[in-house]
């Protein structure tokens, strides 16, 4: 339940009789409630609720569209003027207008210009009960000109003269953002001596040599149609001279010594002040009779530029600059006068009234100079309208007497002068209501006993009704001086007691009619804590015991928990918590802490808390050990805005030295009483900096603490108050979404009270469509965490951003966070819903995606719900539980698992988004075919006879389709466990039973058993048995002659058996001589040998073999050991003497080979590489082909081609590109090779050292001469 109280009330006083609770009409006019069914039945006059800004300035690249919505019941049609005469829109194929909307849609993109729409326009709402009309929107299309050709002179000019580089951009709508940059897209820097004036110049109060340049270029930003435009380059040259007369300021804006400043109120007042001179002149600011305003005034530009935000007549007067070197100063007085467009004093308001009452409308502006103001009735000057005797106009108010229902309408108010215009549209709604009672029937509130109970009595009539109220089911009217009725119905109990409780009645009366509701009052017994945890200081090791007993109403069921410094419980099974405790068993110094018992019921919560501190054992006698005595003597020195240093004195640390000191505040504005953590300093420590936050009161207090506890607090210091700041932060977790489909909940972290940084925390919240080209709508909230905006489309984008304001300024610029409108159930059901069943246990679902548009939310996916409809082969027609599956985002398939063999299924599908589930498609009905069966339930054999047995079984649990036979396969054992012959035998579906004759005597058998359908043979089952011989001769169980084979890190186990058939067999083994448990390994069948892997080696092992069945045994133990571990052997072939002396050999005879062809070339002359060695018939030096060693021809850089697929390559599978023969580098190109005139090569070989091929990996192309030289050179 949540209690409203209301600013207003009334006291009802006590009296002898009873008394009637009614509520006055404190207003002439009636406010309508917010509730959403009561205004879908109300007729309403309209009401402008978006409209295009006065000045709309349009991207000319874009289709234009001017903004007008209304509301209104019924709902409002709308009209255009143009230029003052009537827009008809259907006459011009251009021009649209948004269905149940005035907005216009103009589309010049895909013909048209956009001038030809220039010009004001106005929209006009109209119902039954009136008209209301937009302001005049002035449509204009932005504009972006070209910089006028010109011819720039460069500009030579010596060292310390001063100059002025004109920018003089176009003229564009809206006025362009100017900046100086060089060909480099570089900003030019800016200083004191340099910088941008107003009007776009660039001033030097005097040059340098370093500003000298070619790349002076001024561009134009126009913003609105994103575009740039560049002046020509500007160049200067600076000469040095030899020395630079100083001399004092001049101003190179404004002229003169004075100037004139006209400025509108609420607009930023800009005012600029550049000089020259040498050295660099600085600029001061006064106000001549005054001081300027100190939250509202900044300096731009190097204090070139004073501006003051948010200007008023206040602000108006003499301003002086003054520009000062050490040569002189010289000053400009600039006169401000601040003029004032319109400014509401008061606004109309809408007026809702009953027939016969009065009422007014008020209508008060201001501004320099005075407004006119002037009335319209439904868009019509009230001049001209028709006459109405229950209006009567006096200058800026109307006064109504005596309405009627006729005298419903839409007031116009218009406040101009020469800078502007308000236009305010307020309607008069004359209305007869029955009266209604908003509030729930039957409403249970519950109330703590001795806290306030609010009743509420939401209500609407016309006329107003009054109200009373009465108590108990005999009527009994309230006749008490304890209750206090608010003006909105609420009735209030201050303080309820036991006696408060019943039933209440709200009884609301108007002349034409009456409505009443009751609500019932209950009061309950408050929670308390009987029993508190105490103060407990215990030993290390010891337990201790917590006890918290609650006393509740018991009609309420209270939760109980524990916390440790305000935490969770450690995870550990020494603290246990009954109904009442809390135990700690063995404890240690980390559970030393505070421990707080939490009751909570739905209607209140309590706490109690208790300190355990955690000491060592101490010996006897043992000196007495506590906690500190609290420090003393605080002193604030070293006060600054933003800190300020605290000292201290410690106390006695009674045999316990003192770890450290613990640092508190308390806020005596935000929060008296409440003492926060502010620092924790060393105990060796008794001075502390401390950082403050603006507008706080603080307060000290210092906390000692040693390894028993906590000290008592010392005493509170002195009290400094910090000045106020603007807020430097934003409300953090902006968030925006609906909760109804027509809403907008913008939501945020607020500020706490250290954030808001000084008084008059307010919130400015703003939001805007995204994919709109709307304005911000921006609305100031107090210190709340909460707005909501009325009246959105559907699941519409926008972008939202919260700042934090106070009475000292703005926090700065927020940064802007996307939400959504409220979501609405999806509209459309998927379509063209295929199903294709894959196999006999899975379905493939396809369906068609549904519209973005008509999924109104986030999609989440799609839902499948399907259902088993009829079993074939029982044909029942029970139905049973759907099952969903979903699938995420935007899927347009999926798969069904799991689905029975032979059963007929339905399904749909539908979207999902956040608000829920869409509407179902049409069911899709379809079936899967026959599976194989299920194993049949049981097998037993029975009746075994000396050449028979009898099997008996069960059905399959799942046939999966119809059954058509049953399998049996049998085949018998001999006594070394071999298998015989498999025979197989049909049996029909129908048979539950079987006798197997003409068996062996005294013979074991193997029988496998399984059931068919038309799809074929399922799982079967398996069992033995035997057929009985003449004599059975008992067989003691015996496992003997147990050996063991092991090699490095496996191991072979055999043995033989002796005893009955029917057992199971298992292998246990071990690290002999260790303590751990048996590793167990089942054999499998009736073997009598297992191997065992993964052992270690060079490790002994026992081993033991045992048997389940009717009676379980184990063999004797065996240990043996594992082979010790074989180290791999590994050649060098590196290090063999035969392939030295063949490497040697081989770069022998390289080396002569190469000696030889010096010679010739020296006698031959030049010759091309390629004839020479084409030439050579020794095939001594012919490269060896790769596949077979053979000699094979030389191959010149032409034949090296790419590696083809299946060609040897490295072992990491690639081929470098530095490791390819192709590379005129790797025959020393540049460095030592140089080709001839003729284009040989000549010059010695040479190529750089590849990479060794990794072992057992060959080459990928012939081996050449030089590289093999090169590898031992």
């Amino acid at each position: 339940m949540q209690l409203k109280i209301m600013p207003k009330k009334k006291r009802l006083s006590a009296g002898k009789v009873p008394l009637i609770l009614f509520l006055c009409q404190m207003i002439s006019a009636l406010e309508v409630p917010l509730d959403q069914k009561l205004l879908e039945d109300l007729v309403q006059p309209p009401t402008i609720t978006q409209q295009s800004p006065k000045d709309y300035i349009i991207d000319p690249r874009e289709n234009i569209v001017i903004q007008c919505e209304a509301k209104g019941k019924p709902p409002p049609s709308f009209s255009w003027t143009r230029n003052g005469t009537h827009f008809d829109i259907d006459k011009d194929p251009l021009v649209t207008m948004k269905p149940g909307s005035g907005t216009l849609i103009i589309n010049i993109m895909s013909e048209g210009k956009a001038e030809t729409y220039e010009g004001v326009y106005q929209c006009t709402a109209r119902n039954e009960r009136g008209a209301a009309i937009s302001n005049n929107i002035v449509i204009r299309p932005s504009r972006s000109p070209l910089w006028t050709k010109e011819k720039l002179e460069p500009m030579i000019l010596q060292n310390g003269q001063p100059l002025v580089l004109p920018c003089r951009p176009p003229i564009g709508l809206p006025p362009a953002i100017i900046f100086w940059m060089d060909n480099s897209f570089q900003r030019l820097p800016q200083s004191e001596r340099v910088s941008q004036g107003l009007n776009g110049d660039l001033y030097f109060s005097n040059v340098l040599p370093e500003d000298t340049r070619e790349d002076y270029i001024c561009y134009a930003r126009f913003n609105h149609t994103q575009t740039i435009q560049q002046k020509q380059p500007i160049s200067v040259k600076v000469i040095s001279a030899r020395s630079s007369r100083e001399r004092p300021p001049t101003f190179l804006t404004p002229e003169g010594n004075a100037s004139h400043k006209e400025e509108l109120r609420g607009n930023v007042l800009s005012l600029e002040c550049i000089a020259e001179g040498l050295p660099t002149p600085i600029i001061y600011w006064i106000k001549e009779d005054g001081t300027l305003p100190i939250n509202r005034t900044f300096y731009r530009n190097f204090k070139k530029t004073l501006q003051i935000t948010h200007v008023s007549e206040a602000d108006s007067g003499n301003y002086q600059c003054i520009a000062k070197n050490p040569l002189g100063a010289i000053h400009h007085t600039i006169s401000v006068t601040v003029k004032a467009a319109p400014y509401w004093i008061v606004a109309p308001q809408n007026l809702v009234l009953s027939p016969g009452e009065d009422g007014s409308l008020i209508c008060r502006a201001n501004g320099n100079p005075k407004p006119r103001i002037s009335w319209l009735t439904n868009g019509v000057p009230v001049e001209i309208a028709p006459d109405d005797p229950s209006r009567k106009i006096d200058g800026d108010t109307i006064i109504f007497s005596n309405v009627q229902e006729r005298s419903s309408a839409v007031y116009q108010c218009n406040a101009s002068n020469e800078y502007g215009y308000l236009l305010a549209n307020a309607f008069v709604n004359v209305l007869a209501e029955p009266p209604r009672i908003l509030t729930s029937a039957n409403t249970l509130y519950q109330v703590i006993a001795n806290s306030p109970a609010l009743l509420d009595c939401a209500f609407f009539g016309s006329p107003l009704p009054t109200i009373e109220w009465f108590k108990g089911a005999k009527g009994r009217a309230l006749h008490e001086d304890i209750y206090v009725l608010h003006e909105n119905g609420t009735l209030e109990i201050p303080v309820a007691q036991k006696d408060s409780t019943g039933t209440y009645t709200c009884v609301a009366r108007n002349k034409l009619g009456m409505a009443k509701n009751e609500v019932h009052l209950e009061i309950k017994d408050p929670t308390r804590i009987i029993k508190q945890p105490e103060y407990a200081i215990v030993q290390r090791g010891s337990t201790v015991s917590f006890e918290c007993k609650v006393k509740h109403d018991h009609t309420l069921i209270p939760t109980v928990m524990w916390l440790k410094d305000n935490g969770e419980l450690p995870n550990d099974e020494r603290f246990t918590v009954d109904k009442d405790h809390l135990a700690v068993t063995d404890v240690d110094d980390g559970d030393a802490g505070t421990y707080t018992c939490v009751a909570n019921t739905t209607l209140d919560k309590v706490s109690a808390s208790a300190v355990l501190s955690v000491v060592a054992p101490t010996p006897t006698p043992a000196p007495i050990y506590d906690v500190p005595n609290p420090p003393i003597d605080l002193e604030l020195t070293n006060q600054l805005d933003k800190s300020v240093q605290l000292s201290w004195t410690p106390g006695d640390d009674n045999n316990s030295p003192i770890t450290k000191f613990i640092i508190e505040y308390e806020d005596t504005i935000h929060e008296v009483g409440l003492w926060h953590h502010q620092a924790e300093v060393p105990g060796t420590q008794t001075t502390a900096q401390l950082m403050l936050s603006p507008y706080v009161n603080y307060s000290f207090r210092v906390t000692a603490v040693n390894n028993i506890g906590q000290s008592l607090p010392s005493k509170a210091s002195e009290q400094y108050f910090t000045k106020a700041a603007e807020p430097d932060t934003n409300p953090t977790a902006v968030e925006g979404l609906g909760s109804e489909p027509d809403n907008l909940v913008i939501t945020w972290k607020p500020l706490n009270g250290f954030e808001s940084n000084g008084p008059g925390l307010q919130y400015k919240v703003s939001w805007r469509q995204k994919d709109g080209d709307d304005e911000w709508t921006s609305v100031l909230v107090a210190n709340v965490s909460k707005y909501i905006v009325s009246g959105t489309p559907t699941f519409v984008p926008y972008l939202i951003k919260v700042q934090a304001l106070n009475n000292v300024g703005f926090a700065p610029e927020p940064a802007e966070v996307m939400g959504h409108s409220g979501e609405d159930l999806p509209m459309v059901a998927p379509g063209n819903v295929q199903v294709n069943v894959v196999n006999n246990t899975l379905a493939e679902v396809h369906w068609d995606p549904v519209p973005l548009k008509s999924i109104r939310g986030h999609l989440q996916g799609y839902r499948i719900y399907y259902w088993k409809i009829q079993s074939s082969s029982r044909r029942d027609k029970r139905h049973i539980e759907k099952k969903i599956l979903t699938f995420q985002g935007s899927k347009t398939h999926g798969m069904l698992p799991g689905l029975e063999p032979f059963s007929h299924y339905a399904l749909n599908v539908r979207v999902v988004n956040g608000k829920g589930e869409g509407p179902a498609s049409p069911d899709r009905v379809f079936h899967t075919p026959e599976g194989v069966p299920s194993a049949p339930s049981s097998l037993k054999i029975v009746n075994p006879s000396l050449d028979s047995l009898t099997l008996e079984w069960d059905p399959p649990s799942h046939p999966n389709g119809i059954l058509t036979e049953y399998t049996l396969k049998y085949q018998p054992i001999n006594s070394t466990h071999e298998l015989g012959p498999l025979l197989d035998l049909k049996i029909p579906a129908n048979k539950t039973s079987w006798i197997l004759k003409n068996l062996n005597f005294s013979t074991r058998y193997k029988f496998y058993f399984y059931a068919h359908t038309s799809a074929g043979p399922g799982s079967h089952l398996t069992e033995e048995a035997v057929t009985t011989m003449d004599a059975v001769q008992a067989v003691n169980p015996r496992i003997s002659n147990l050996t063991a084979t092991a090699a490095e890190t496996y191991a072979n186990i055999s043995w033989e058996y002796e005893g009955p058939e029917r057992v199971k067999f298992y292998v246990e083994y071990g690290v002999a001589g260790s303590k751990e448990d048996w590793r167990k390994e089942i054999v499998n069948g009736s073997r009598s040998f297992f191997g065992l892997k993964g052992l270690m080696p060079g490790t002994a092992y026992k081993v033991r073999v045992g048997a389940e069945g009717d009676s379980d045994f184990v063999s004797s133990e065996d240990v043996f050991e594992t082979g010790p571990a074989m180290a791999s052997r590994q050649v060098d072939i590196a290090t063999q003497g035969w392939f030295i002396g063949l490497m040697c050999a081989v770069a022998l005879l390289i080396l002569i080979l190469l000696i030889v062809c010096f010679i010739r070339r020296n006698k031959g002359g030049k010759y091309p590489v390629k004839e020479k060695e084409d030439a050579h018939a020794d095939p001594e030096i012919q490269p060896m082909k790769e596949d077979d060693g053979t000699f094979g021809e030389y191959s010149d850089a032409e034949d090296h081609k790419p590696l083809k697929k299946g060609s040897r390559t490295p072992s990491d599978r690639t081929v470098k590109k530095e490791d390819s023969d192709d590379s005129l580098v790797d025959y020393g190109e540049g460095v030592n090779g140089q080709f001839n005139e003729d284009g040989s090569f000549i010059g010695q070989y040479s190529g750089k050292k590849e990479k060794e091929p990794a072992e057992g990996n060959e080459s990928s192309e012939a081996p050449s001469p030089v590289n093999a030289m090169n590898s031992f050179v």
